[in-house]
């Protein structure tokens, strides 16, 4: 078994791909299993195109027109308020969004498909470090 912990930089709400760094970790493993977690509550991770950037768009457009910000008017049922008007839904955003990811490797090299990219997707407006754990088995 193999683990490590990748800090994933943001700058705001976004995609954040890292695709290559978990292509580093996978490297020289063999065969296996990675499985990687998020250990935050207000963000997710993905496994979405990176052929395009308008599907990061999309995706980041659709999210913020599902979930709007606590200060819109369709969100004033909202209680948890203390830490600005992203903050509750980014809440909601991870709850419907994965937080881990189990991949499939083989030959040292998660098995994704051409248009596949691995992404941390970031739901508060400021900058965080986020981090990923990923624990590789055989």
């Amino acid at each position: 078994m193999m683990q490590a912990t990748l800090t994933i930089a943001t700058r705001g709400a976004g995609l954040y791909e890292f695709t290559d760094r978990v292509r580093g970790v996978c490297l020289g493993q063999g065969d296996g299993l990675l499985t990687l977690f998020v250990r935050h509550s207000s963000c997710s991770l993905l496994i979405q195109e990176n052929g395009d950037p308008d599907v990061q768009r999309d995706l980041q457009a659709f999210f913020r027109r599902l979930v709007p910000p606590a200060d819109d008017p369709s969100m004033r049922y909202l209680r948890h308020l203390q830490e600005g008007p992203d903050d509750m839904p980014a809440h909601i955003k991870a709850s419907m969004l994965p937080v881990s990811l189990s991949i499939p490797v083989m030959g040292g090299r998660p098995a994704l498909g051409t248009w596949q990219g691995i992404y941390l997707f970031e739901h508060r407006q400021s900058p965080h470090d986020r981090l990923v754990v990923a624990c590789l088995t055989s």
